[in-house]
């Protein structure tokens, strides 16, 4: 059956129409057809013919042909209407296997809606309800037919946030009130033509464990609070009793002792560093896993931090007569942006790891430029134990060790590393590691410092364009990284192990300078008098200071104390006369400048020993100190001789103290300075908490200042000297 019949046969309208049509034109044939047979018989015989046998004949004949025609349309109209009935029962038939594949297809749908359990619902522009599901009917305790045509609504318990996607469709949270209980149903509204259709899904498992998860969060961040506030408590509790133990065997050093007694001495101050290490590492593990490690991003001068760095961790490098020695390349800026603190934890974890693992040669750290701009490369090396290939990825996780054996030789946390690599990450690089067994290690990261704006370049390097310059050294470390910065200068550098190839290339060419290695013992003192270059310069360690004497005698012209600073290097060899060099040079003697003398200090201390203690090294250190027990007796000693025209000089003002703390006691300070218009007193915090908070918050109160303890004499004599307001958060 053609689609064309089919849509004929859809439309009983068309097809009573063509019927009609159809029986009109058969009706107008026959009478045309009698009129035709008919009227010429009538017109050509009188009346009386109409009785006549032939006449009638006729008559009939013409009656029968119309009949038979007649017949015979009747006949074809009924075959048609035969066929036509026949494709009806058929079409009849298909409509009734295409109904029922709809029930079947919107049975199945339903079945499939109720199963998937959600909660649908359809409502026309006046709000009524045109079509609910079961699972919307179970909610609303009924049947579906008993919703449909009404306005039902569920009782809303609770509304969430609604979200308006581009295509207008709404999305929301609802706790609705059930025959079950309270029920989460997550909706999703669409409009369709005059109505909307709101789909909705039973969530309440899902808010449920939200919930719990909120709870849990709350009690995580609860409980790391607590750990904060237990650590703090800890840290104070241990850093009091421990700065007393580190700060007396330091004056019990001072005093005369007997060998035996010296080395007691020694181990006590030993072990309480020990512990001093342990806890920082602990406390920065904690504020790394609680997420309060915190960076700062200010300027500094990244060639200072780095050979700083290695200046602090030299004296344990040359007890073990190895080499340190720091290379930071011209190119990069001398002032950078970023967190110096966190980085200079990060060099003295690796390098300090560098020196206790390392038995000969000795350890580098080179600072580089990176490849992305503002990047800046930094790598530790080391001449130490190796580490094997299967250990190499477990020595960055917490509480791990290369040897973690119980016959281990070497100790610690197993933090360093695991910290280090945290900080790095936080600061958006990664640390790589690149050893072997028995042959060193080099740690390597590299991090994103942008340059300082009005930077400006530390030092001026000289011009050594053709110069030969001879390097005798029997280092691995400090004489190549001398050697490389000589050469970006111009210099063309020659460097070799011992006196007696020095010997043999001194005849070779006129060298302008020699820079001898006093680790060369005898050999040193030989080949100064034996060379003729007119610049002769011996690097020695501070403890051989006392040989320059000697030295000069064989014609020394100036020293460099390892290990090496650039601006010292570059002095060195500056268009400068060579005579008489033996002086140190300007950012050694700086380093060197003791704390101005006889400053009047208040100092304000609860604790016996640590008051005792910072008194001694006070004394020690030139100045005259005054305890005072707690705040409340810090504020009138303070104002007694602000009144008496004798003011204090400096306060230094423990945070932790009975019946007023620093806190207090300080903004009673400034209250007072601001009322009488004093002059501004420096307050340095005294406290054994090392949070950042803590910082921050003795800075709000007005201090100047913050030394952590225990007190170190260098870093409290550091504070003293630098004699300004700014706070310089020394750690």
């Amino acid at each position: 059956m053609s689609s064309s019949k089919a849509a004929g046969d859809l439309r009983p309208d068309a097809r009573a129409a063509r019927h009609r049509a159809r029986a009109l034109a058969a009706r107008a044939a026959i009478v045309v057809l009698a009129f035709y047979v008919t009227v010429p018989a009538l017109s050509s015989q009188s009346l009386q013919t109409l009785f006549d046998a032939r006449g009638a004949a006729t008559l009939a004949g013409a009656l029968l042909v119309t009949a038979c025609g007649a017949l015979a349309l009747l006949a074809r109209r009924h075959q048609k209407m035969v066929r036509r009935l026949a494709r009806l029962e058929e079409r009849v038939e298909e409509l009734g296997d295409r109904n029922w594949e709809l029930r079947e297809a919107a049975e199945r749908n339903h079945t499939f809606l109720e199963a998937l359990g959600d909660v649908i619902v359809r409502r026309d522009a006046d709000g009524n309800i045109t079509y609910a599901s079961d699972a919307y009917a179970a909610l609303a305790d009924t049947g579906p037919p008993a919703l449909i045509g009404t306005p039902f609504g569920l009782t809303v318990l609770e509304q969430g946030a609604v979200t308006a996607l581009p295509d207008g469709t709404r999305m929301h949270d609802q706790k609705i009130e059930t025959a079950r209980g309270p029920r989460w149903i997550s909706w999703r509204d669409v409009a369709m033509r005059d109505e909307v259709q709101s789909v909705g899904r039973d969530v309440t498992a899902r808010a449920a464990a939200e919930q719990a998860l909120s709870l849990a969060r709350d009690q995580a961040e609860s409980a790391n609070r607590a750990k904060g506030r237990f650590l703090a408590m800890v840290s104070h509790e241990i850093r009091t009793p421990l700065n007393g133990i580190l700060g007396m065997s330091d004056l019990l050093l001072d005093t005369p002792l007997s060998p035996e007694q010296t080395t007691y001495a020694k181990a006590v101050k030993t072990s309480g560093d020990t512990l001093l290490s342990l806890i920082e590492e602990i406390l920065d593990f904690s504020k790394i896993e609680a997420g309060r490690l915190d960076l700062e991003a200010r300027p500094f001068a990244l060639s200072a931090m780095v050979e700083e760095t290695v200046e602090l961790l030299s004296p344990r490098a040359q007890a073990k007569n190895l080499d340190i020695a720091a290379s930071v390349d011209e190119r990069l800026a001398d002032r950078v942006v970023g967190d110096a603190a966190r980085l200079r934890q990060v060099l003295l974890n690796l390098a300090g790891n560098a020196v206790k693992f390392t038995e000969s040669g000795g350890v580098a750290v080179i600072v580089e430029p990176g490849d992305a701009p503002d990047e800046i490369r930094f790598a530790v090396r080391d001449t130490g134990i190796g580490i094997a290939p299967e250990a190499q990825a477990r020595v960055f996780e917490e509480f791990e060790q290369a040897d973690g054996s119980m016959t281990r030789k070497f100790g610690g946390t197993g933090l360093g590393l695991a910290i280090s690599r945290r900080i790095v990450e936080r600061m958006g690089g990664r640390m790589a590691l690149d050893s072997a067994v028995g042959h060193g290690s080099t740690f390597r990261f590299a991090v994103r410092l942008p340059r300082a704006e009005g930077e400006t370049t530390a030092f001026q390097a000289p011009n050594l364009s053709g110069q030969a310059i001879l390097i005798v050294a029997p280092s691995e470390i400090e004489a190549p990284l001398i050697a490389a910065r000589l050469g970006r200068w111009g210099a063309r550098t020659c460097v070799v192990p011992n006196a007696d190839v020095a010997r043999a290339l001194m005849p070779e060419r006129d060298w302008d300078a020699i820079v001898i290695d006093n680790a060369l013992g005898a050999d040193a003192a030989a080949l100064l008098r034996e060379t003729r270059a007119p610049r002769r310069i011996v690097l020695l360690t501070p403890a051989a200071r006392h040989e320059l004497a000697a030295l000069k005698e064989q014609g020394l012209t100036g020293y460099l104390v390892k290990p090496i600073r650039a601006a010292s290097l570059a002095a060195r060899f500056a268009d400068e006369p060579v005579a008489d060099l033996v002086e140190e040079p300007a950012d050694e003697k700086a380093a060197t400048t003791s704390a101005p003398k006889g400053l009047s200090i208040l100092v304000a201390e609860d604790n016996e020993i640590n008051a005792l203690l910072a008194r001694a090294l006070l004394v020690k250190l030139g100045h005259r100190p005054i305890i005072a027990a707690n705040g409340a007796i810090a504020v009138d000693s303070f104002l007694a001789a602000s009144s008496a025209g004798e003011p204090y000089d400096l306060v230094l003002m423990d945070v932790h103290m009975p019946e007023l703390d620093g806190l207090a006691a300080t903004r009673r300070l400034r209250a007072a300075e601001a009322a009488g218009s004093l002059p501004r007193t420096r307050i340095v915090a005294l406290t054994a908490n090392a949070f950042g908070e803590d910082r921050e918050a003795c800075l709000s109160a007005g201090m100047d200042d913050f030394l952590v303890k225990p007190l170190d004499r260098e870093r409290l004599a550091a504070v003293l000297a630098s004699g300004n307001t700014k706070p310089l958060l020394a750690a």
